[in-house]
């Protein structure tokens, strides 16, 4: 390829294989799915420029994330965090609840499974790549400074050896370690304080039923059936709204006052972020049928669910994970049966 045989239609080929790898890596970085495509598109774009410059000195996937690496660096040297609302406020007692909205660049943003975990063969692989991409985990990333980050991603997530990573960041085999080690400290403090969620992959069983009989308390807005799936230390976000909730009194208190015009709502299943996730279409008073409302993703640990997260900007959501804006009622009775 360095000597300039391949076709365009060849190179095109080889370079889209590594695109959701690729988008992975970005979206470990920077915390937005958007920002992640946006990447991914300028490290194709400056691959195919300086194509001449690659002589096949390292392999193709080596050098695409050396690109990647400095676009996302680039990006980030504003000092951008994103986050969780539970990662910048205190939680807020139901009788205090208020809705506001920060701007779309402050939040920690959901992501679409299949756009950023490649298809692997090995299982313990495949369960390494979904933990990866957790919201927990994303938002322990988040505190990491850029080049840490970098360094975790691509020795813990992507087992890349530490001569790789120092060959890729233009920096020494201890400099890689001394920021491995650091990385490592700041996310073993996050867990200290019981930052993550356990969920099997797949679902074992038990959760599976789990989830069964959180749609049907859902969708029936039954919370006393709610209440007993929630663990007691639960969480519920609702980004872009800084607010967060805890415990399952406030959470269902939230959901019959503030939040009870979703009764009657449908739930239809999505993968987001490694976790179980649900599509959340709330009834339509005007037009009949269901409109997008949120897109649900939930944490489970212990046979409970632990986070109960809801991203309510569903025209940018509800495309990125290929789900219409609107369930017509008869469509949504005639799967009932289903």
């Amino acid at each position: 390829m360095g000597n300039g045989t391949a076709t365009t239609a060849d190179l095109d080929t080889q370079l889209e294989k590594y695109r959701v790898e690729l988008t992975g890596y970005c979206y470990r970085m920077l915390g937005s799915s958007f920002e992640a495509e946006d990447a991914v598109q300028d490290t194709l774009v400056r691959a195919w420029r300086s194509l001449d410059k690659f002589q096949g000195r390292s392999s193709l996937r080596s050098w695409l994330y050396r690109i990647a690496t400095n676009v996302c660096l680039d990006m980030l040297s504003a000092g951008s965090r994103r986050a969780r609302p539970m990662d910048l406020t205190e939680s807020t007692p139901l009788a205090r609840a208020a809705l506001s909205p920060r701007p779309d660049h402050t939040w920690l943003e959901p992501v679409p499974d299949a756009r950023v975990l490649p298809v692997v063969e090995d299982p313990a692989e495949a369960a390494v790549a979904k933990e990866s991409v957790r919201l927990a985990f994303m938002a322990a990333l988040q505190q990491l400074p850029p080049k840490q980050r970098a360094v975790l991603i691509l020795r813990e997530v992507l087992a890349w050896r530490a001569s790789e990573v120092a060959e890729l960041l233009g920096t020494s085999v201890a400099s890689v370690n001394s920021a491995l080690q650091r990385a490592r400290a700041t996310l073993a403090d996050r867990e200290d304080r019981g930052d993550g969620a356990a969920v099997s992959d797949p679902l074992d069983p038990e959760q599976q039923k789990l989830l069964e009989r959180y749609v049907k308390a859902f969708e029936g807005y039954d919370m006393t059936a709610l209440t007993a799936l929630l663990h007691e230390d639960a969480v519920m976000t609702m980004p872009p709204f800084d607010l967060w909730l805890a415990g399952p009194a406030d959470i269902t208190g939230f959901m019959t006052t503030l939040g009870a015009s979703c009764a009657g709502s449908r739930l239809r299943p999505v993968q987001a972020n490694g976790l179980p996730g649900f599509a959340h279409y709330k009834p339509d008073p005007e037009k009949g049928g269901f409109s997008a409302w949120a897109v649900q993703v939930l944490e489970v640990s212990d046979g409970r669910i632990t986070g109960f997260h809801c991203f309510l900007d569903t025209q940018r959501w509800f495309p990125l994970f290929g789900l219409p804006l609107r369930l017509e009622a008869e469509a949504d009775e005639s799967e009932q049966g289903v």
